[in-house]
């Protein structure tokens, strides 16, 4: 049956990856899911919902996540949680990724009103562990109906991480998904390809789904074997070589970092083999935070899809290529690679959740915005309750020297064009800062727990949006000085020379010390003479 491609799905959701690890699987004993909001059209903001109280009879009103469109209403809860980002005050944090999946599934009864976005910040209002997100999600679109394409979610507290997938039912009203609980020796992730297929159905304990997750796709055509046999993932969805490529690709560069065995699945990302790399895998050594962190900045590099060593990474090594990200020559079929780290994320995030801390110091959403690869991640603590200005509601036509996504944009694209000589200047700030502010995360959490423990929240919410609000001031200044100091070294294709600091050169006459020209590298100029013969050549004399 035909599929919505994975290179071919809603504007906003387009693309995104989320990355896993369980508490035992990482270097301190927090459980980690990584996500990046990937759109061309997505402004770069964190948002906030206050904590509530609602009386009995409100409603919820609920907009499209992507459209901001009216859908329509829901009972209101009693009482919600505190949500900054994608984590609420009881360290729930979830993620997403969109994969499409079998078109005659998107909802045709239009009465569905609950999308995957709006699907997520309910359940970060409402839920305070991932066990009962997974549940209440499920609930939802079976009583409301499900207004969205094939949905990966990462759900995560501070004991567990589960992967929940869902697609629509077309013509009836809700939809079917499953939902697995990845062990907590584990890491797992996905990348806009449903992953969950064989599953061990008596286990109660660690995998839930729709009654109808299985009967539904025997009653469309989409399975007819054993039941211990059944894939959602092949059921609801096909894996071409395309979106293998495009997709999982993304999840096996990580897990190969950990896990060497998972070199063979390169077979299967490449479409040469039919053997599904797995849900999960339990790495070789654990994931650390800063790790973490660099997996989000991921070009493929030194595997056989490293974007900045094909001839599309031209002389700079650029591991960027532009959309679309297929194109045809002499009637053949090719791609661009599509990488972790990549121009059009709006924000990303890596999410902590640690149970050996209270809540409102356990749960700490990393957060950044645009590239993932320039951009700086920041702690913002899940029960902050004032958003930095830098941080706030922006546009993407509408440029603004404060706004940390526009500065973060101002560095990147300067560096998209000269990557190879710009970005050791990126990393000199973007280390500098990541590194201070993970290096005061032990100090600080202890003043925050000793805050907590006092039963003085007043205090606490004071201290963690104040500190909030000077590390995204700090940010976002460091990158507008950057993106200055990045425009006048590299002004005019010439390299302005400086010191071991970084400082311009001056001679000791107070001159500017004299430019250099970095050119391009031999292969640039072999492809040259390559594509124009003697054009270009001096005779001899």
């Amino acid at each position: 049956m035909a599929i919505l491609s994975a290179l071919a799905i809603s504007p906003q959701s387009e693309a995104c990856t989320n990355l896993i690890a369980g508490k035992k699987a990482t270097a301190d004993g927090s459980v980690m899911v990584t996500y990046a909001a990937d759109s061309h059209n997505l402004y770069g903001m964190l948002t906030h919902t206050p904590a509530a109280k609602h009386q009995k009879g409100a409603m919820r009103k609920v907009y499209e996540w992507d459209t901001n469109k009216y859908l329509g209403e829901i009972p209101q809860a009693s009482e919600t949680y505190n949500v900054v980002g994608n984590i609420n005050e009881h360290q729930l944090a979830i993620g997403e990724s969109t994969w499409g999946g079998r078109h005659e599934l998107a909802d045709t009864t239009g009465q569905a009103i609950i999308d995957y976005g709006s699907l997520i910040q309910i359940a970060l209002e409402r839920c305070k562990s991932a066990r009962e997100a997974v549940k209440l999600m499920g609930d939802l679109v079976n009583e409301y109906g499900y207004a969205s394409e094939g949905e990966s979610f990462s759900i995560a507290d501070k004991d567990e991480v589960w992967v929940m997938e869902m697609i629509g039912k077309g013509a009836e009203k809700g939809a079917v998904w499953i939902a697995v609980r990845i062990p907590d020796e584990a890491i797992s992730g996905h990348a806009n390809e449903p992953r969950i297929r064989q599953v061990n159905w008596k286990d109660k304990k660690n995998v839930m789904h729709s009654k109808d997750v299985i009967s539904f796709a025997r009653e469309r055509g989409y399975f007819s074997g054993k039941d211990e046999d059944f894939s959602f993932a092949d059921a609801y969805a096909e894996h071409d070589p395309a979106t293998r490529r495009g997709c999982d690709a993304r999840v096996w560069s990580y897990f190969r970092r950990f896990a060497p065995d998972t070199e063979k699945y390169y077979d299967w990302c490449a479409g040469k083999s039919e053997e599904p790399m797995p849900l999960y895998v339990i790495p070789e050594k654990k994931v650390s935070l800063q790790e973490m962190q660099w997996r989000m900045r991921d070009h493929f590099e030194n595997t056989p899809f490293d974007m900045t060593q094909d001839v599309g990474a031209g002389p700079n090594k650029v591991p960027y290529r532009w959309r679309p990200m297929e194109y045809e020559v002499d009637g053949k079929k090719y791609c661009m690679e599509r990488a972790i780290a990549t121009q059009q994320t709006g924000w990303s995030f890596v999410s902590q959740s640690r149970d050996w801390l209270p809540d409102p110091v356990g749960g700490v959403l990393w957060f950044g915005t645009d590239d993932t690869n320039t951009s700086v991640y920041m702690p913002f603590y899940c029960g902050m309750t004032e958003i930095p200005s830098q941080l706030d509601k922006g546009d993407i036509n509408t440029f603004d020297m404060d706004s940390n996504f526009w500065m973060n944009n101002w560095v990147a694209n300067q560096a998209y064009n000269r990557y190879d000589l710009m970005i050791p200047d990126i990393r000199r700030v973007q280390s500098a800062l990541e590194e201070k502010y993970r290096g005061s995360r032990d100090q600080k959490e202890k003043e925050l727990r000793a805050i907590v423990e006092s039963g003085d929240m007043v205090a606490y919410r004071d201290a963690v949006n104040k500190e909030g609000k000077e590390i995204a001031a700090e940010a976002t200044d460091a990158y507008r000085q950057l993106a200055q100091y990045l425009f006048v070294k590299f002004m005019d294709g010439n390299m302005k020379k400086t010191d071991e600091k970084g400082d311009f050169r001056y001679t000791e006459d107070g001159i500017p010390v004299y430019p250099s020209f970095p050119g391009y590298d031999k292969k640039y100029y072999q492809n040259i003479v390559k594509e124009t013969g003697d054009h270009f050549l001096i005779p001899a004399k």
